[in-house]
Formats: structure tokens, sequence, C-alpha cells
């Protein structure tokens, strides 16, 4: 298993929460998801190699932003 802690813009409530985590939950290889608005980060848990850039365009698609 591989974690990636990443930072989002634009979480802040629990409900963005579990809006970017099912964003990612949606993504083959993708094993666990936890988001938390109040660090602004989502940690994902993956089984392999899973695009940075595909998880970045989940992120988006649900409304928020990948922040480097």
């Amino acid at each position: 298993m591989n974690t990636r802690t990443l930072s989002v813009s634009g979480m802040s409530c629990t409900g963005c929460e579990a809006t970017v985590e099912e964003a990612l939950r949606g993504i083959e290889g993708v094993e666990s998801v936890s988001a938390d608005h109040e660090e602004n980060t989502v940690a994902v848990e993956t089984s392999g190699d899973v695009d940075a850039d595909e998880l970045a365009a989940a992120v988006a698609d649900a409304g928020y932003e990948l922040v480097s």
C-alpha cells in the first residue's frame, strides 16, 4: 500500500470532506481516503500506482483544487 497526503484548497466543512472522499474513492486502485477540512489535507491509500493527475482531476471535478 502507498499513502499520499495531499493539500486541498476550498474545503470548509465535513460535507466538503465527504465530497472529496467520494470523488477519490471512485478511482481504481484507491483503497481508503480520509479528508480533513481543518488541515486542508486528504490522505489517500492506494494499492499500486495511481496517477497523480487522475487524483487532481477527481478533486477538481468535485469542485476543489489540489495545492502543491
